[in-house]
């Protein structure tokens, strides 16, 4: 996608801080648009689908993760939320209800802009894998849909991020493998550093409260693998 083409929402009430995205969002070749409160967040998503939505956890009208949870239900949008705490609770709270990945302020705009394109690139890169996969796989309990991007325990259908999914199916790819948090950062958030990886045990607890705790195991000290007992 061709970051002029790309439309951005940005959610923040501080307008210091949503004027300096802006800047550098457009500065960047984004096409950027803001808002100040959580129902004008949720109408101008409607009226102007964004590509991707940076989005502050404290809001007026109502908080962040209302809105993730209102825009997510309209179409899938891949979501950055800002956070003032660096707190777990918040975190999962942002993952559970749709959001992809979270920045804890304060922030280098920088830094910002590399998750922007990065989940730009992820949405490319699934929209490419979905049309190339095979119908199903099946892991234990667990039935990926790959092509339909639905996952199933023990038949009954479970709600997973984008994000989720996509860190499921890369440990399905390996069942039993171990996989490091590094190369997990690289294949599903296509971030080239190891600067993220609270990132991926935030995402893995979120799978492990949807999918249950005996989905993904954990080998301290080097990653992740996906358990294949039945």
């Amino acid at each position: 996608m061709d970051n002029a083409a790309a439309r951005i929402l940005v959610v923040e009430d501080e307008r210091v801080i949503n004027q300096s995205v802006v800047d550098r969002l457009v500065a960047e070749g984004f096409d950027v648009r803001s808002e100040y409160d959580g129902p004008s967040a949720v109408a101008t998503a409607a009226a102007w689908p964004p590509d991707v939505v940076v989005l502050d956890v404290m809001l007026p009208g109502f908080d962040g993760h209302e809105v993730c949870r209102r825009v997510q239900a309209e179409r899938p949008v891949p979501v950055l939320m800002l956070t003032a705490r660096d707190d777990e609770t918040d975190v999962l709270v942002g993952l559970g209800v749709g959001a992809d990945d979270y920045l804890t302020k304060p922030f280098s705009m920088r830094e910002l802009v590399a998750r922007v394109r990065a989940l730009l690139r992820r949405v490319e890169r699934a929209a490419v894998l979905t049309s190339a996969a095979p119908d199903a796989l099946q892991v234990g309990p667990l039935r990926i849909d790959r092509a339909r991007r639905q996952v199933r325990r023990d038949g009954e259908l479970v709600h997973l991020t984008p994000t989720e999914f996509d860190l499921l199916v890369c440990l399905a790819a390996a069942p039993g493998t171990v996989l490091s948090r590094e190369r997990l950062l690289t294949d599903v958030w296509d971030w080239p550093d190891a600067a993220g990886t609270r990132t991926v045990d935030s995402h893995v607890r979120s799978l492990r409260g949807k999918l249950g705790a005996d989905v993904v195991r954990t080998v301290h000290g080097v990653g992740y693998a996906l358990e294949v007992a039945p």
